[in-house]
């Protein structure tokens, strides 16, 4: 999500250019920061990579392989990217230090947060209320909202850690999760990614592992046939829903509210591809992420309560407001995108699958007297219209629109 400022320094790797307006701020002199002259604040610097470790790959297969740093400053490297999200962020940055402290003596842990550009002073609570945490809380403030996949990069290319941890804002850590999610990368080293077990705030089941996403899937989805029979392998497929949540499985891959990575597995897979601006950023990389012979494994140990996790499922059973329908047209731009970049022509099937899902919608309920059918039937609509509106703008999914989205 950013506006290209005409000044703004600018990244290239192959066809993706990535614009870099941010400043790493943090309470601590580390060595990835150059303190610049600016008098009552806390320190502002660029980040730079060591000569020996050049920005990891974003996202391209046609990107240059990167070395690794020669020694690792941490064991790990947590990365929150937030976006309006004051409250939630405080709890997310407290769950962190809290697990940080019961990791096991000499496994060090930094905390990276990526603010995209919030107006409601969670930059500010950062550097106010965690300035002197016992691990580090480091601010990378952009002046422009960047998306998931953009900001996350920003964060990973800075990171110090050897394993880098993604959660979300509206994510809590259970106790022990990060020492255990540690300690089973440490056991499995074929593993490029790995997923925790997510519940809602009162302990309830959240997806956590899926498979890639298919024609197929999208059609028991849209008609409702994956809802209905919950436990059929054919049906509940794309959630997994059929399968124990209580057993470890290789996965196609796992949601982005949390799961931690591997240097190592990114360092040969590239970053996030930042065309994505929310939604099918995470399975695109894990897709890229097996191809290159690594695993997706899901852990149900490993339990994270993801509060935001219901929210965007519940979209289809309501009145649609602007904001919904803006979250609707984004999650179409990226499946065009997705499909178009890992199936091809076959970008055509999903396009010509969701318009006729909706037009049998709408006439199911458009002749209706029923207030919530008719309700039904305008969001029918709305959703034909939203498709023209990202096929047009995505142009088939070929290009991803100018950001932010």
């Amino acid at each position: 999500m950013s506006y290209l400022g005409s000044h703004l320094p600018v990244r290239e790797c192959a066809q993706f250019t990535i614009v870099q307006p941010y400043t790493l701020k943090t309470s601590m002199n580390t060595a990835a920061a150059i303190p610049q002259t600016s008098s009552g604040e806390a320190a502002q610097s660029s980040v730079q990579r060591p000569k020996t470790a050049p920005p990891l790959a974003r996202g391209a297969e046609s990107c240059p392989a990167v070395k690794l740093l020669p020694a690792y400053d941490y064991a790990v490297s947590i990365i929150v990217v937030s976006y309006n999200t004051q409250s939630l962020l405080r709890d997310c940055i407290q769950s962190i230090l809290a697990e940080c402290e019961r990791l096991p003596a000499g496994r060090t842990a930094e905390i990276l947060v990526v603010d995209n550009a919030s107006d409601d002073g969670s930059p500010e609570m950062v550097e106010r209320e965690f300035a002197g945490s016992l691990s580090p809380v480091k601010l990378i403030r952009s002046q422009i909202n960047l998306g998931f996949a953009a900001a996350n990069n920003l964060a990973m290319e800075a990171a110090r850690g050897r394993y880098l941890v993604l959660l979300n804002s509206d994510a809590l850590f259970k106790s022990g999760t990060l020492r255990l999610a540690m300690q089973h990368m440490d056991a499995n080293t074929t593993v490029g990614v790995g997923g925790a077990r997510l519940v809602g705030p009162n302990g309830e089941w959240q997806p956590s592992a899926r498979a890639f996403p298919t024609l197929w899937h999208a059609f028991v989805v849209l008609s409702g046939l994956a809802s209905r029979y919950p436990k059929s392998r054919i049906f509940g497929a794309f959630d997994r829903t059929w399968a124990s949540a209580d057993f470890q499985a290789d996965v196609d891959w796992v949601p982005g509210a949390f799961s931690i990575m591997r240097r190592e597995a990114l360092v040969k897979t590239g970053l996030f591809d930042p065309k994505f601006f929310l939604y099918s950023e995470e399975v695109d990389l894990c897709r890229r992420m097996k191809a290159k012979g690594f695993r997706v494994l899901y852990w149900p140990d490993v339990v994270v309560t993801h509060i935001g996790g219901e929210s965007s499922r519940q979209l289809t059973t309501l009145k649609f407001s602007d904001s919904e329908s803006q979250v609707v047209l984004w999650r179409m731009r990226s499946t065009l995108l997705y499909f178009r970049k890992h199936h091809g022509i076959r970008v055509w099937g999903i396009r010509w699958l969701e318009d006729a899902m909706h037009v049998l919608r709408w006439l199911r309920n458009f002749m209706s007297k029923e207030p919530g059918r008719r309700v039904r039937a305008e969001e029918a609509k709305l959703f034909l219209s939203l498709m023209r509106q990202a096929w047009k703008e995505t142009k088939g999914g070929r290009v991803s629109p100018p950001r932010p989205w």
